[in-house]
């Protein structure tokens, strides 16, 4: 009898009791909606309030930056203003060769590469440098008078700060040529020299943003453990001993991100500033990517070659992030994604 019961045509009765449930299971969970999706959902109806507010900044994106990416096939057909983007035949590469063969296409990349890299070398280093020395400020008044006038000329238009450093730089009533006067020399036409645009728009995008971009660091700072301090007072060490064997490496990440945006900005130099600053006589210095690209496209009128320079600026600016972020990822563990 035992034996009879044991098995059903000669399947173990263990197996169909198995299969049976089975069956049952998935034929409930047929008419059942995916675990995920009920999830997805209730996550909605949650936090839809949420969603609400982020809703303006993705049209935002969509309408402005998304939308405008259908134009870059421009860079790839002969383009026709009035026969459109879609009417415009093909040309393929053709653009892109004729920048690669362009002088004033690559003296403007090498103009936008070697200013970027005095940016780097000295314009990210200074807000560093001045969040520091804030920090090591104990009076409290003269501590906020002073962040308040080193953060004031990022809140001025660049037109403003072009109109200050053209009449700083003036050679008859400028306070430049006027010292220089002073010590017995002719006065200098600085903004018509080639040799001196690039100090020059160095050290002002410096005075602009230096004092500003100190805020990122000067919140790194905030957040470093003041037990660390504390500790290092009990062992005796200076203030200088602190700040190079506490804070800066405290806030190494943050300057690690902060460089990898920085580097990913290497072919976007101040446009308005450029603009504002340069003439035809200091083109061979001065000239950038940017005020090529804005020559071509409204001055010139050919959109399609300028379309191929802001392609080739945007890949570049992807690639040098990409790498960045990948090199600083490996070898300290710090990226921005």
């Amino acid at each position: 009898m035992s034996d009879r019961n044991s098995d059903v045509g000669g399947v173990p009765i263990e197996e169909v009791v198995v299969e049976a449930q089975e069956a049952l299971r998935d034929r409930a969970q047929a008419h059942v909606p995916d675990k995920n999706w009920v999830k997805i959902l209730d996550h909605f109806k949650r936090e839809w309030q949420l969603y609400a507010m982020l809703l303006p900044t993705i049209i935002w994106f969509l309408v402005f930056l998304y939308k405008p990416m259908y134009g870059l096939q421009i860079a790839f057909k002969d383009y026709s203003i009035f026969r459109g983007v879609a009417g415009s035949p093909w040309v393929g590469w053709e653009h892109f060769q004729t920048l690669f063969t362009n002088d004033q296409f690559l003296r403007a990349v090498r103009n936008t590469i070697y200013i970027s890299a005095l940016n780097l070398l000295f314009g990210f280093p200074a807000p560093i440098i001045l969040a520091l020395m804030f920090n090591e400020v104990m009076h409290a008044t003269y501590k906020r008078t002073a962040q308040t006038i080193v953060y004031l000329p990022h809140f001025i238009s660049s037109v403003i700060i072009a109109g200050i450093v053209i009449t700083a730089f003036s050679p008859s009533a400028g306070i430049v040529n006027t010292f220089i006067g002073w010590l017995g020399f002719d006065p200098v036409y600085f903004l018509t020299q080639p040799e001196w645009f690039r100090p020059i728009f160095v050290g002002t995008g410096i005075w602009q943003e230096a004092g500003f971009g100190s805020i990122v660091f000067l919140a790194a700072i905030a957040g470093v453990n003041p037990s660390l301090y504390e500790s290092a007072v009990v062992d005796g060490a200076n203030r200088w001993q602190m700040m190079w064997k506490i804070t800066i490496p405290s806030i190494l990440p943050t300057i690690l991100i902060m460089l990898i945006i920085r580097i990913g900005n290497v072919m976007e130099v101040s446009f308005e500033l450029v603009i504002l600053l340069y003439q035809p006589s200091t083109y061979e210095t001065a000239d950038v990517v940017n005020t090529w690209i804005y020559r071509q496209g409204l001055q010139s009128g050919q959109y399609d070659l300028a379309a191929a320079g802001g392609l080739f600026n945007a890949v570049v600016a992807f690639v040098l992030v990409m790498t960045a972020n990948t090199l600083s990822r490996r070898f300290s563990r710090t990226s921005l994604w």
